[in-house]
């Protein structure tokens, strides 16, 4: 970097980050008289300026941030390493713990990653449990679940419901076309709540609340699409989707005039939620003539949900659910026979589908299953275990984490900046570095980053995980600089009343100013 335009980045650096407090108003600048720029004599030696080397504008610019007026009630986290010296690029409250938000999915995919492997597969067995007699199969269909996070539109084409065609093609080989009893759920691979330890009641509704269970279908998410009537208090059609018929649907809502209603107490306006003990979702308020809407919720109870999207799927191809309580004569002494089995894809394609959005069902999945498939118990309480123990064997201690859930929806999980970039290296000298890595949003071009870093050094270079709660804002991740060397960092800010975007300013600005600046080799000065 030559000098000019390390200068240039350093005041750059000063005057974004505290708001140009330093800058001098315009009007006082306009009234000063013009003074040339005096002209050196042509043998008179000039003296060199010192060149600031990457890690010196990183502190200065670091010190400019922590001391800006704009913090003063914030709490800022930043660490910066080199992984091939380890040394120390630029620091700040490093060692301090901090609410991570979704930089708990970073902690998640390593342990996953390192203990189930990128070859590891989720399997869902359809049971049989009767006797088949003609056309007639006098039992029950059981599905017995693994927590298979894979079973939605987003990762089967466009419907989820195709992850039951395997099964249904078994019925008709073996001629079934009704079965006397009902589908059920089987088993209880992930025991406890199926919602995380300290996740906020009223936001059970939003999809990214939604509750896990081991039958998971489509993340958790249910589309409702509202249409206004044909005239002025007419009900308001809704329709649901992936489930057609479940949950069960109250609308109250009406249509009124379509004159805007800028000003309209909220009760006015289309409203979607559950009743009191989430069985029904009940849509009120109203909507314009002529309008539409589509409103996103949770499956408040995952395995009804899945048990309904099989059983619908049935019908949909002329196989009749009877839904009786079977007798012994059906059932006794019979054991269970396995009709088909739902295969997720591979561990390695689902990963990428839970970090770049940020899936939070999707890492609280891994979360359980990681315990499920080591201790052979899929509880919460298993799963904090297992997660502490391995991101011990990575130098991240009980003091340096608060591991709770796996999503990072839980207001009581803490992290320190370091026990990230612990994490970090300790999947980037891992076999499956490349897998982990290429798992990240990339800046300016997809996931959660991608209108982020956009026309910088840093666009299509960091790859990177973000993190957001209320107060709650952070960036960690890789970033290799102008000279080819990878580098580590974790930003972490809480407490801050600023705007989001503000907070986002100064990470941004970090990670540009490492991707295009130059990491000389050795260690650092």
């Amino acid at each position: 970097m030559t000098t000019r335009l390390a200068v240039r980045a350093m005041a750059l650096a000063t005057t974004v980050l505290i708001g140009g407090a330093c800058a001098r108003p315009q009007a006082q600048a306009n009234l000063e008289p013009h003074r040339p720029e005096p002209v050196a004599p042509l043998m008179m030696p000039v003296a060199s300026v010192p060149v600031p080397t990457l890690p010196e504008l990183l502190r200065h610019t670091v010190d400019s941030v922590v001391a800006a007026p704009m913090w003063r009630n914030a709490r800022l986290g930043i660490l910066v390493v080199d992984p091939e010296s380890g040394d120390t690029l630029a620091s700040h409250d490093a060692d301090r713990l901090f609410m991570p938000a979704s930089n708990q999915k970073l902690l998640t995919g390593a342990i996953a990653t390192t203990l189930l492997g990128p070859d590891f597969r989720w399997r869902t067995p359809v049971l049989l449990h009767g006797v088949q007699r003609g056309t007639t199969f006098h039992g029950n269909v059981y599905l017995q679940g693994s927590g298979d996070p894979s079973i939605s539109d987003a990762l089967r084409g466009g419907r989820a419901a195709s992850a039951f065609d395997d099964a249904i093609a078994a019925l008709r080989t073996r001629g079934i076309r009704r079965i006397a009893g009902r589908i059920l759920p089987a088993g209880d691979a992930m025991p406890g709540l199926s919602t995380g330890y300290g996740w906020a009641w009223d936001d059970f509704d939003a999809a990214y609340s939604a509750a896990i269970d081991e039958l998971m279908f489509n993340e958790g998410e249910l589309y409702v699409t509202a249409k206004a009537g044909r005239k002025p208090g007419a009900p308001v059609a809704v329709q649901t989707a992936p489930t057609l018929r479940y949950p069960q649907v109250r609308v109250e809502a009406t249509t009124r005039d379509s004159v805007a209603l800028p000003n309209a107490p909220r009760q006015a306006r289309l409203q979607v939620a559950y009743d009191s003990i989430g069985h029904a979702l009940v849509v009120s308020g109203t909507l314009a003539l002529g309008d539409s809407a589509r409103v996103t919720v949770a499956y408040r109870h995952p395995n009804d949900a899945f048990v309904a999207a099989f059983t619908e799927s049935l019908e949909a191809e002329h196989v009749v659910v009877l839904g009786r309580r079977l007798t012994k004569r059906d059932t006794s002494g019979r054991a269970m026979d396995t009709l088909s089995v739902i295969m997720s894809p591979s561990f390695a394609d689902v990963l990428t589908r839970m970090e770049k959005p940020s899936q939070n069902q999707m890492a609280e999945l891994f979360f359980r299953t990681v315990a499920r498939e080591v201790t052979g118990s899929g509880s919460a309480d298993s799963a904090q275990a297992v997660g502490a123990r391995t991101l011990a064997s990575w130098g991240v201690t009980t003091a340096d984490a608060a591991y709770r859930d796996g999503s990072g929806l839980s207001r009581h999980d803490y992290v320190t900046p370091r026990a990230i970039v612990k994490v970090l290296d300790a999947m980037h000298r891992s076999p499956h570095a490349a897998l982990y890595r290429e798992s990240l949003p990339i800046a300016g071009v997809d996931g959660t980053i991608r209108n982020r870093m956009r026309g910088t050094p840093a666009a299509g270079n960091v790859r990177a995980k973000t993190g957001t709660l209320d107060k709650a804002r952070s960036l960690s991740g890789y970033v290799t600089t102008a000279n080819g060397r990878v580098v580590l960092f974790s930003m972490m800010m809480n407490n801050f009343t600023v705007p989001n975007r503000d907070v986002e300013r100064v990470q941004d600005l970090i990670a540009s100013m490492i991707a295009g600046g130059e990491l000389r080799p050795g260690p650092t000065p």
